[in-house]
């Protein structure tokens, strides 16, 4: 079994949205506050790098290798999470680095960022794994982690969040547990724990930068390595539903979204970024406004330095 570094402040509250409902006329939304994880303000990414370190620790590594875009919150988490542990922390990174928040907190805990000029997504993870093999030939050893920690061993984090939903749920059931799909392994994990746990909630999956048939392959191979990787029964792939929300594009949201997301601040007080969060919530109200009697839940995944981002580029009317 791969150790756990302890990063996270759990159980996160699962918590409910009396103004919410009350302003949108429907049933219940319950809330999974990753937002509130305690470790930086790396939300719910926080749960992929415990295993993640604990990996690196266990192989001898000194340096963690990743990668991602200029508004990944996995890249400034890790940077931190790496720090933490001892470890020195290097980011492949696409697209300009200038002036994202991200990536000055990444730097703050002491990250190399490495730009490669270009805004190739793809290629990152490619380029992470060669610096980690260079650096791992000179003499520094260094393991590389796909972008969002999406392996295996990184959904090992929300295969145990599945058990601490299921007795925080303590019976209840929600028609749906919504959470946003990136580069899939927070959705893996949950189905892969959700099996574990006998719990057959349906998992509806937000994608939010590539379309749903491309994605559900790769999210049900790596729910069933990591269920592999416990032992435990192979999640059932009519247990995932995927949305698309691309909309305008990757980081970008429709004027639904950002009206619902105006809704939760105002009648809840959630920051929600335009990567994950506004797009997730939206859907996430979409059911229940389909279904006015049923609970739903959404995972709050955080977001909070882009989410405090975005509202201050609306201030200055800089918001693409």
């Amino acid at each position: 079994m791969t150790p756990r570094f302890p990063l996270a402040v759990l159980p996160t509250p699962l918590v409910e949205a009396p103004r919410l409902s009350e302003e949108l006329g429907c049933g219940p939304l319950l809330v999974k506050r990753d937002d509130l994880i305690g470790f930086g303000v790396a939300g719910n990414k926080a749960r992929p790098l415990e295993h993640l370190v604990g990996a690196a620790r266990l192989a001898g590594a000194e340096v963690l290798v990743t990668g991602g875009g200029p508004g990944s919150n996995f890249c400034a988490a890790a940077a931190l999470a790496a720090r933490v542990a001892g470890m020195r922390c290097e980011i492949v990174l696409w697209g300009d680095p200038d002036g994202a928040p991200n990536v000055a907190l990444a730097r703050a805990a002491g990250a190399c960022v490495r730009p490669t000029g270009r805004f190739d997504r793809e290629e990152v993870d490619v380029l992470a794994a060669e610096r980690a093999a260079a650096l791992t030939a000179s003499g520094t050893p260094a393991v590389a982690v796909p972008r969002g920690g999406s392996t295996a061993v990184g959904a090992l984090g929300f295969a145990d969040a599945a058990t601490e939903l299921a007795t925080q749920l303590a019976g209840r059931r929600p028609s749906a547990v919504v959470l946003p799909v990136g580069s899939g392994g927070s959705v893996s994990g949950l189905l892969a724990g959700l099996a574990a746990c006998g719990l057959d909630v349906p998992v509806v999956g937000v994608s939010v930068s590539r379309p749903p048939d491309a994605v559900r392959a790769s999210v049900l191979a790596l729910a069933r390595e990591c269920a592999a990787l416990r032992g435990t029964a192979p999640p059932d792939p009519a247990q995932l539903r995927l949305v698309d929300a691309r909309g305008p594009g990757f980081g970008r949201t429709t004027p639904l979204e950002d009206e619902r997301a105006r809704l939760a601040l105002h009648t809840e007080g959630w920051l929600l970024d335009t990567t994950y969060g506004a797009e997730a919530f939206s859907a996430a109200v979409d059911l229940l406004l389909a279904h006015p009697p049923d609970p739903v839940l959404w995972w709050h995944t955080g977001g909070t330095v882009p989410a405090v981002a975005h509202l201050q580029d609306d201030e200055r009317g800089t918001t693409p």
